[in-house]
Order: C-alpha cells, then structure tokens, then sequence
C-alpha cells in the first residue's frame, strides 16, 4: 500500500475553503474601506527578514520563544516575520528623505510564531497594521482611537461591545518607582508581570514578584496602582502628566473614545509611551482582541534620523472570534449571481458569448462545465447559489432571444440578448 502525505496543514496554521475565505474577504475589504477613508496607503513587504530586527526590538518573548529561524545558504539569519512593525520602520527608515511626514500607512501580512495553539492564538495568522510615523502630536493617538472605533463600526459592532483601554509607559514608570517603590533595575520585570496582571491568579502573581525582588506591602501597593484607574492621576508628578500624550487625549472631547487603564503596558519592548489594548465586553469572550502603541525610536535601528510613529495590529483570529461572539459575521457569498445554460453542446458558444455580455454588466457569471440535462442544471445553479438563469434554447436563439428565470419564483420570460443584462439585473434587485 502507498504512503500518503497527511491533508491536514501543519498545526497552528489554516486552510481557507471558499466559504471562509468569502467570509474574511467581505471583513477585510470593510476593514480596507476605512482605513483609506482616513488617508491610509497600503504597503507591504517581505515575509523573511533579519533575525536581529525582532531579537533588539520585539522583545524577549518573540526573540527567545516565538520566532521561526533559519540560516540560508550565505550563513545568513532570516526569520519568518512574527509581526509587521520592525519591517515598516525599516521601510521608513530606508525611504525617509522621499517621505512627507508625517505618513499614514497600513498593510495586511501574514505573521508567523511558534505558539501553543489554542483559542485566539495560532501559529500563522493575518493582522491589519495601521501606523503614523514622524509625528509626537497628541492629535495622532486621537486619531488611532478615533479609527479603532470607525474599524470595529465597519464590521458592524456598536460601541457597547468593545472598550478601548489605554495607558502611557512613561506615567506607569513614575507610578510604579515613586509609589510602589520599583527600582530601576526591576522596572523592565514589573513591567512584565503588570502584562500578565489579568492573565494569572494572585498567588501565581505574589510569587513572581517575590522573584523580582518586591515585598509584600510593595505587591500589596502594586495592586492598588493597577486598579486605581484615573484616580491614580491625581498622585502623580505634574511634569510626567504635562508631558503624557494620552493625559492630553483624556482632557480632549476624544476622551469618551478611551479608558484609562493602569495596567495596560504591552508585552513589545518598543513601546515608549502610550500603549493600548481593545478589549471584548461580552462575557462570553472576555480577551483583548488587539492593541498598540507608540514608539519614539525604532527607526533608530535603521538612521540616526528622529522618526516617531504610533500604530497597531489587528488580527483575523480575535477578529473573527469577536464578530461570531457577537453574530456579526457575514455569511459566504454564493458562487455566482447566474448561470448562463445552454440547452445542447451545439450552443455552449453562444451560452459564453451571453455570459461574457453579463459579466461585462458586473455579474458574477458562469457556464457548464460538462453539460447534463436542464433539469440537473437548474438544480446545480440553485445549490451554488445562483438566483437567476439564463437558458440558451435554438429557437430562441435564431430569433436573437434568451430565456431569462428566477430560481426563487420559478419565474421566467423571453427577452432579447442585448436586454438579457439589464433584466437578470432588475431580477436580482
């Protein structure tokens, strides 16, 4: 017996039949649609890069755990991009004294890392990337929040299904060393065990910051910060307020936009100030669904040139989720609008000639493969979908006519060839 290959795909990753890929595709281009509304043009670059961007920037999590590897015939180390922001800031980077900044970009990659595959998390997924670079301005985290809620509106969710939570490094930073007591040394560790604050329970959480070096009336007050909300303001210096982009935002008419949250930090080390994560409200899926932030130098690794950017990654896997949580998905597309079927194999040439005049009218449009009898083709147009036929008969043909019928009503009439367009047009509605 021969050995066959598995059919399965590598776990962690997926297929797409055409009823899901229909599905994302109608997501996607709503998503698109929004995005070039506000200004943004699409780029897009390779899918192998430098190992070293992502070990300086992505942070130990990616660097060690995550990224996919391999050394190519030059002794060069590549790696599978787990993530688009290393790739587009060398982009800009490369690209700076052609650009007029500040530039509005977004693209669409698949990304790649080495995860345990469960809910929400896979091993190669799509993510929505939106960025702004070459500007500090608070009007660009304005924007970002404004967009994030335009995005989620677009695939039909209303405001009461999501929150934006947001917070600023730099506010967290002085929270935690003049209030928790945080050393310097220990800053970077804290930070990591406030990203996983909501993920783990509280002894878990006690013990690693027993390891980090934290007391217990200093784990005692690092839970009070975290949960202070916007309370925890009013204890912090003036000048780290006054210099907070995100503080800015909160004093805005934007700030109904975003909820200050003390304990959003992200787990990406390029991060510098404002961080954010959008967060599900349904029970039913309590996760973060996607997140950013901004970051002052990450084009550092590329120019000595200052290029400031802001932006963030949606992905399908917790996008998806979300919009089947809350019965917003669409359904897939049918195949076609209509089927043009000739009645004899004499007549397949005629039956393409109407169906190009159709899909020239922007009617999604196909004809038999392998003709059978009408009635098995009536019954294959209707499973694929299709809500009209259009019947080639001789007769009809030789007189310049076509026999246009509605699936749904059973429905037909005889119309000439050059109104067979308009009529299958005003059938379908």
């Amino acid at each position: 017996m021969p050995e066959y290959l598995p059919t399965a795909p590598y776990r962690g990753t997926r297929d797409f039949l055409p009823p899901e890929m229909s599905v994302r595709t109608q997501v996607f281009d709503h998503l698109y649609d929004v995005l070039e509304r506000y200004g943004y043009l699409r780029y897009d670059g390779p899918i192998l890069e430098s190992a070293e961007i992502y070990e300086k920037k992505s942070g130990q999590e990616i660097a060690d755990q995550q990224l996919y590897t391999l050394t190519d015939r030059g002794g060069r180390r590549l790696a599978l991009r787990p993530e688009m922001t290393p790739s587009v800031a060398r982009m800009i980077a490369g690209h700076a004294g052609s650009l007029q900044f500040p530039v509005r970009w977004y693209s669409h990659p698949n990304c790649h890392r080495y995860e345990r595959p469960q809910r929400g998390r896979v091993r190669e997924h799509w993510q929505i990337n939106a960025d702004i670079f070459g500007s500090d301005s608070a009007n660009c985290e304005i924007e970002m929040f404004e967009l994030i809620h335009d995005l989620m509106r677009g695939v039909g969710a209303s405001d009461d299904m999501f929150v934006v939570r947001a917070n600023d490094r730099n506010l967290l930073s002085a929270a935690l060393t003049d209030l928790v007591g945080v050393t310097g040394e220990q800053l970077p560790q804290v930070f990591g065990l406030v990203d996983r604050w909501e993920k783990y329970d509280r002894d878990r959480l006690a013990e690693q910051a027993e390891e980090i070096g934290l007391g217990d009336k200093q784990f005692e007050k690092l839970g009070d910060v975290l949960g202070a909300g916007t309370a925890l303001l009013d204890e912090l210096p003036a000048a780290v307020k006054e210099s907070s982009n995100l503080v800015q935002v909160l004093s805005s008419d934007a700030a109904s936009l975003v909820r200050f949250e003390p304990m959003i930090v992200r787990g990406l080390a390029y991060y510098t100030s404002t961080v954010f994560e959008v967060f599900d409200t349904s029970p039913e899926n309590s996760r973060a669904l996607f997140g950013g932030g901004r970051y002052s130098d990450l084009a550092g690794m590329f120019t000595p040139q200052q290029i400031p950017g802001i932006g963030f990654g949606m992905g399908d896997v917790t996008l998806i989720d979300f919009l089947e949580t809350h019965g917003l998905a669409p359904k897939p597309r049918s195949e076609v609008d209509v089927v043009v079927i000739p009645v004899a194999e004499e007549l397949a040439g005629a039956a393409r000639k109407v169906a190009t005049e159709l899909r020239g009218a922007g009617l999604r449009t196909s004809t038999p493969i392998e003709l059978r009898k009408l009635g098995k083709e009536l019954t294959r147009a209707d499973k694929a979908g299709a809500r009209a036929v259009v019947i080639v008969g001789q007769e009809d043909w030789d007189a310049g006519n076509v026999t246009v019928r509605s699936l749904a009503t059973r429905e037909q009439r005889v119309v000439a060839l050059s109104g067979a367009a308009s009529a299958v047009t005003e059938l379908l509605g």
